[in-house]
């Protein structure tokens, strides 16, 4: 599964058949395989996984996206949505790797460290 080699060590799990409302706020690496409705905020990675749903504004260090995500995104690091991913809503990320097969129906802002004011979209099969 293409997911499983983007994780290493998961602090916390949410399985799928869960749904959950509120505010989520983390460390390290949560992976989401649930019903989500709300905001989440980390400096650690989240990990959507194929069975989610969330419906949220998200402000992380890292995501990964195998599932369905609804709402503005905010990634300080980086945003990666597997070609199972389908994101509805705008995200702001310095780096933005888009898989054939995903979808993104958005505005993307791209922010470089040096100048905070980039706007671009990038879609592309990288090899990393």
């Amino acid at each position: 599964m293409e997911l499983d080699n983007k994780i290493s060590e998961i602090s916390g799990f949410l399985d799928q058949g869960i749904e959950l409302t509120g505010e989520l706020h983390f460390t390290g690496i949560l992976r989401l395989d649930g019903d989500f409705h709300g905001s989440i905020s980390t400096e650690g990675r989240l990990v959507v996984g194929e069975n989610a749903h969330v419906h949220a504004d998200i402000k992380v260090a890292e995501i990964v996206i195998a599932g369905q995500v609804f709402g503005s995104i905010e990634a300080k690091r980086r945003l990666e949505i597997l070609s199972t991913g389908r994101v509805q809503g705008d995200v702001h990320t310095p780096v933005l790797v888009v898989r054939p097969g995903s979808m993104l129906d958005g505005r993307t802002f791209m922010a470089f460290p040096e100048t905070e004011s980039a706007i671009g979209v990038l879609a592309v099969n990288p090899t990393n």
